[in-house]
């Protein structure tokens, strides 16, 4: 019984030490960058410069069905799979559009980086596009993402912004920006764009 609990607790520190590095190297971990222009309880607006993607479309219309497919194409782009082979960090967030016309997928390319810099990509799947400055609106929640969560925060996302009066364009997205082996400190968001004044 003494050995088992020994056994347990080591195993349990190993695990915290873990998740503590994992912790850590998502924290410096290169983030799109954004400027909060107001928070709202819950709510954040933001102003999103212009950065400079690699996304691929798919015929995914969940979460479920985008984040393995999905991931593995772009993942592949930055680890080398592009004309030159080059390797290129990994940023955060991840992003997803979900529809039932269709499904996109976005990692935000480091800075530093643009369509006259970045390798040719050698699926043709993965597009390299560069957004427009955008005012958005976005809601934080954490642990893992489902369809269900992602689904409930859009709704409640959506419920805040037609409280305050403030008109959205385009599609709410899922915004994720952790390991699917990071058990702790997971970062989930909702945002949409938004006609913006103030």
């Amino acid at each position: 019984m003494k050995s088992l609990f020994i056994v347990i607790s080591v195993l349990t520190v190993i695990f915290i030490i873990f998740q503590s590095f994992i912790s850590m190297g998502t924290n410096n971990t290169e983030k799109q960058p954004y400027t909060v222009l107001k928070t709202d309880g819950e709510m954040e607006i933001r102003l999103y410069p212009s950065v400079t993607m690699a996304t691929i479309q798919s015929t995914a219309k969940n979460y479920r069905e985008l984040s393995g497919n999905g991931f593995r194409k772009i993942a592949g782009y930055i680890f080398g799979n592009n004309a030159s082979g080059e390797k290129i960090a990994m940023t955060t967030p991840v992003h997803m559009d979900f529809q039932e016309s269709g499904s996109s997928m976005a990692f935000v390319m480091p800075a530093g980086y643009d369509e006259s810099n970045l390798p040719k990509p050698n699926d043709p799947a993965v597009k390299i596009k560069k957004t427009d400055v955008e005012h958005a609106a976005a809601l934080r929640f954490g642990g893992f993402a489902t369809d269900e969560t992602i689904s409930r925060n859009m709704k409640k996302l959506e419920e805040l912004l037609n409280q305050k009066g403030i008109k959205t364009k385009g599609h709410f997205r899922y915004l994720g920006y952790n390991p699917p082996y990071q058990l702790v400190g997971r970062r989930n968001e909702i945002i949409v764009s938004i006609e913006w004044n103030e």
